[in-house]
């Protein structure tokens, strides 16, 4: 039976981003960052001191992942990039799609092995456009294709396990992996089927006794699964667009939700000002921190 728990958290950032995703967290500099896709914005929240800088982008982006204290990879809609943290300065690094102008990055998180998994989805949601790629020292190699909507894309600790979902279809997927290289070793089978449920499956990471935190888009909760796929909890957030979880603070104890006002109408972001914050569940956690990306 699933325990559901009312929130008791609090908002970390109010500034309401149309479509938040993405957020990541660098213990070595004890920041939080996550994009405003729509927005074309890379949110970073200094948690210590609670400084808050928004840096624009010239495209949107989905997916940031720590390569060393300077340098970050992000996944934009025109393919990866280098980012140099103190000038903002972006390199090209690698294509994703360049056939595909219409599509652009979505969920993505990088692997054990310091490789990145990275989806990409029509700009106009359309049917099966997208796929999901690996990515490893500058090599892209395609590994699911037919993807609507990726999304919950996230490793078990040693790294022998991944997950993903076409938030479409609504099946969270396990598939193992090879630890040291980050590639599919087997075929995808569905650990959840929710298809008949309300909400999406969302964004996802994986704690560090196995469990699955997974945002339900449309639902306004963040659930989480054991590693045989039985939902054990569930908690209420003030948001009903919940996007996508990411285990912060130095300890890695702490959960924060990003959310999204994208679709609501003016009443709808009225009942619900937190609409787009950066959210803090309020609960002790055993999280991970998300891995190096080996450049």
């Amino acid at each position: 039976m699933t325990e559901i728990y009312e929130f008791e958290g609090k908002t970390l950032c109010n500034t309401n981003s149309v479509l938040g995703e993405g957020p990541t967290y660098d213990p070595d500099s004890n920041t939080v960052w996550w994009f405003n896709i729509l927005g074309k914005e890379l949110h970073e929240l200094r948690l210590a001191t609670g400084e808050k800088k928004v840096h624009p982008l010239p495209v949107m982006a989905s997916v940031l992942a720590r390569i060393d204290a300077g340098r970050q990879l992000i996944a934009t809609e025109e393919g990866l990039f280098v980012r140099d943290v103190a000038s903002g300065n972006l390199t090209f690094y690698a294509a994703l799609e360049n056939d595909r102008p219409e599509n652009r990055s979505n969920d993505g998180r990088t692997h054990p092995s310091g490789a990145l998994w990275i989806g990409t989805m029509s700009k106009r949601a359309e049917n099966q456009a997208g796929a999901i790629y690996h990515v490893a020292s500058g090599k892209v190699t395609k590994i699911f294709n037919g993807i609507s909507i990726p999304n919950s894309i996230c490793f078990s600790p040693d790294g022998t396990i991944g997950y993903y979902t076409d938030s479409r279809i609504n099946r969270l997927m396990r598939v193992m992996v090879d630890p040291q290289t980050g590639l599919p070793a087997g075929e995808p089978i569905v650990l959840v089927d929710s298809m008949n449920e309300p909400g999406d499956i969302d964004g996802s990471v994986v704690d560090a006794d196995g469990y699955i935190w997974n945002a339900r888009w449309g639902a306004g909760v963040v659930d989480r699964y054991n590693p045989d796929g039985l939902r054990i909890s569930r908690y209420k957030v003030p948001a009903v667009q919940p996007s996508c979880p990411a285990f912060i603070g130095v300890n890695a104890d702490r959960l924060a939700v990003t959310t999204a006002w994208e679709g609501l109408d003016e009443d709808a972001r009225s009942a619900q000002p937190s609409a787009g914050a950066l959210l803090e569940l309020g609960i002790e956690v055993k999280g991970v921190f998300d891995p190096l990306y080996v450049i």
